[in-house]
């Protein structure tokens, strides 16, 4: 690796830290725990100083010594962590994530325009400290000298104490340690504070060829004797810092059998055989191996037929080690084995890799839709059943590839913790989150445009929809209001509710202020769910008040246009004094779908898979737009004239029903054509504003068929006054 890809690792390092920072510090606020929050963001702030010095970033390392030096002061007691101190670091946060993004783009020095800045928080954070000064940052106890004598395989410290019981740490740190900025011989040094450290065996098992050793990396483990009247607790607290990046498995004196056992089970993963493994534990002397190896290669009493005797049992029957240590043994030996498989099987893939062989798939779709009219024409029946075979794993190699573009909402979903917090203190109200449904996979494309029409809904329901503490008091409600942020799959599409258990919207107000606007005529009649909708019209408003974050009339609108241009649609349910949700259904993917093709005239239409429901034979009297669905009011549109087709309709029509959330209508064909493997492409700028269509694909003919927006269709039907009958 040169230099710039070893920078821009440090680059990707240090968001993620930062992340992990800004997470524990959110933590800390909503939980009041501080202890595993605090030790994470001083790993963060420890990580990215000990990173930054390998490449002379002297600006980063000096501010982030400061952050460092209070954090320690917080861990040891000194200094207690209020609110107040929260935001300031969450400031800091935000300061180096501009420092990393300045690096980014090639400055490697401090940004003259930030310092400013950078000087004032390094003065809020002086003034935090116990001493008033970065300089009562308490140093680590100075390192003290190990006295090591070297035997073969064995450093010792003391010899003289006998038969005694000590503490023994088998210890394997990581192979990041060094590059984290972390000294494993200082950890040593410290542990050397709690009492003596008697023997010292260093394990350098995992040690590459030279050739293909790195000098940044550290493959060196350590089983160490250990004499202390410290508890475990506090000889765990010396590897504090190393912990989540290394394996560390304390036994204490007079151990028994089991301490083996676990042993044997937190060994790392390496390629150890059963007797190796148990010698190293000390479950037997390397002497007691030697005799059982030369009982299994010489047994007493041979047969030609008889296989080999198992080594642990040889080692059983002999009294050397007691049956659970062997069983312990054989199973991190099938451990190893099984870890050496998985180590093959993952790999790291650039997403633009991933967006072309979506691309060539989409492509080889409609080549193989192509293949397949040909062998119709021309009645070949190999040809069809070749092609019949071809779609099939056609079929199959796009799900796969589909499935590799898939990612989890839930790091989408984390980004609201920080919004949540600033927001609230912005407006001077207690306001949490609640996050469920993070595991909720959608296309990587989806999840990377919805994140900004999250954001405006999650500040609109903050503002307009929490009311202030002594309104929520006064109501009986608890102070405290509530965001939450939920994800759930269905009929193939995502659902992304945004709640917040507020005052609700007024269905009057927003109904006089539309009739005021001339949005709506005042003699129509409204259902709730429309009424809720004119929130989404251009410049539409009710707040009283112009805040920072609403009341202008902008922002709604924008929402519904960018989640309307993901093919997906967006609705709001509400009661007064109670709350209100946001639903938003998204497409999981974007570029391909299963779909189901329908003729109007010589129009061709593709209609997705997962919306429908059944199809009818149409039996309805002429002018009526709707029909009886097994007892049920099925009302419906004829797309002949939704588009102004020209021509009469065939003899036998066609219902599609369709199913969108608790929604039902129908569709009035002429002819079905069956399902069809669509691949998406985008309409041009010229037919943006065409309502009804989502989207474009391209036949195996070469025609073009457009795909219908199901959500557009049922709020046309709706529109023709059946809303009434659209609940299933």
């Amino acid at each position: 690796m040169n230099l710039d890809e070893a920078l821009q690792t440090f680059i990707t390092e240090s968001r993620e830290l930062l992340e992990d920072m800004e997470n524990a510090l959110l933590n800390v606020d909503i939980a009041g725990e501080q202890g595993e929050a605090i030790n994470a963001i001083f790993r963060a702030a420890h990580t990215i100083k000990g990173s930054a010095g390998l490449f002379s970033l002297d600006h980063i390392v000096a501010f982030t010594h400061v952050v460092e030096s209070l954090l320690d002061e917080v861990r040891d007691g000194r200094v207690t962590l209020n609110d107040e101190m929260i935001v300031l670091l969450l400031s800091c946060c935000d300061y180096l994530s501009g420092m990393t993004d300045a690096l980014a783009a090639g400055r490697l020095d401090a940004d003259p325009d930030t310092a400013p800045e950078g000087e004032m928080l390094l003065q809020q954070l002086r003034r935090h400290m116990a001493g008033g000064s970065a300089d009562a940052h308490a140093a680590a106890p100075a390192a003290a000298p190990l006295a090591v004598h070297a035997e073969p395989g064995v450093e010792r410290i003391d010899k003289d104490r006998g038969d005694s019981d000590y503490w023994h740490i088998s210890l394997r740190f990581g192979r990041e340690v060094l590059r984290n900025g972390m000294d494993p011989i200082a950890f040593l040094r410290y542990l050397a504070k709690l009492g003596r450290i008697v023997g010292i065996a260093t394990v350098p098992d995992a040690l590459p060829a030279a050739d293909d050793m790195d000098a940044e990396l550290c493959y060196l483990g350590f089983e160490i004797a250990f004499d202390s009247t410290a508890d475990r607790e506090a000889i765990a607290g010396v590897f504090e810092f190393v912990q989540d990046d290394c394996e560390i498995r304390i036994i204490p004196p007079h151990s028994k059998v089991s301490h083996y056992v676990d042993l044997i089970r937190a060994l790392p993963e390496q390629a150890a055989r059963l007797g190796e493994i148990l010698v190293r534990c000390g479950s037997v002397t390397a002497h007691e191996l030697e005799g059982a190896l030369h009982q299994q290669s010489h047994p007493a009493n041979p047969q030609d037929d008889a296989p080999p005797q198992q080594l642990g049992s040889i080692l059983v029957g002999a009294g050397n080690v007691p049956p659970v240590v062997v069983e312990a043994a054989l199973a991190k030996q099938k451990q190893v084995s099984e870890q050496k498989a998985q180590e093959s099987r993952s790999i790291r893939v650039d997403s633009d890799k991933l967006d072309r062989l979506i691309d060539l798939v989409g492509e080889l779709i409609i080549a193989g839709a192509r293949a397949n009219m040909i062998g119709q024409h021309i009645q070949n029946t190999e040809l069809q059943e070749c092609t019949s075979t071809l779609s099939g794993l056609v079929e199959e190699v796009r799900d796969a590839a589909l499935e590799l573009r898939m990612v989890k909402i839930g790091a989408t979903f984390n980004r609201f913790q920080r919004v949540v917090h600033d927001v609230a203190r912005e407006l001077g109200k207690d306001i949490g989150l609640i996050v469920d449904g993070e595991d909720a996979e959608l296309d990587k494309t989806v999840v990377e445009k919805i994140g900004d029409p999250l954001m405006h809904l999650v500040r609109n329901a903050m503002d307009h929809g929490i009311e202030p503490g002594e309104a929520r008091v006064a109501a009986g409600k608890p102070a405290k209001g509530m965001i939450k942020l939920n994800a759930f799959h269905e009929s193939g599409s995502i659902v992304i509710e945004v709640s917040d258990d507020g005052g609700g919207l007024r269905k009057e107000k927003i109904l006089a202020k539309a009739v005021e606007r001339g949005l709506v005529d005042p003699e129509r009649k409204l259902t709730d769910s429309e009424i809720y909708n004119l929130i989404f019209e251009a410049g539409f408003s009710t707040a009283e008040k112009i805040t920072n974050l609403s009341g202008r009339g902008v922002g709604m609108d924008v929402v519904k246009r960018n989640i309307t241009a993901l093919r997906g649609s967006v609705d709001v349910s509400s009661r007064e004094g109670a709350g209100t949700t946001v639903t938003v259904r998204l497409p999981l993917t974007l570029a391909i779908i299963d779909g189901f093709l329908v003729q109007v005239g010589a129009s061709v239409f593709v209609i997705p898979l997962d919306m429908i429901e059944e199809c009818i034979e149409y039996a309805t009297e002429p002018g009526q737009d709707y029909c009886n669905l097994r007892g049920q009011v099925l009302p419906f549109v004829r797309l002949r004239e939704l588009f102004r087709i020209d021509g009469a309709a065939t003899r036998r029509e066609s219902i599609v029903v369709l199913k969108l959330g608790n929604q039902r209508a129908g569709l009035v064909v002429d002819t079905l054509l069956g399902e069809f493997q669509t691949v998406i492409k985008p309409l041009s700028p010229l037919f943006s504003e065409v309502k009804c269509i989502s989207g474009s694909t391209i036949l195996g003919s070469g025609e073009v068929a457009l795909i219908l927006d199901v959500a557009a269709l049922m709020h046309t039907v709706s529109g023709k006054g059946a809303a009434a009958a659209l609940a299933a």
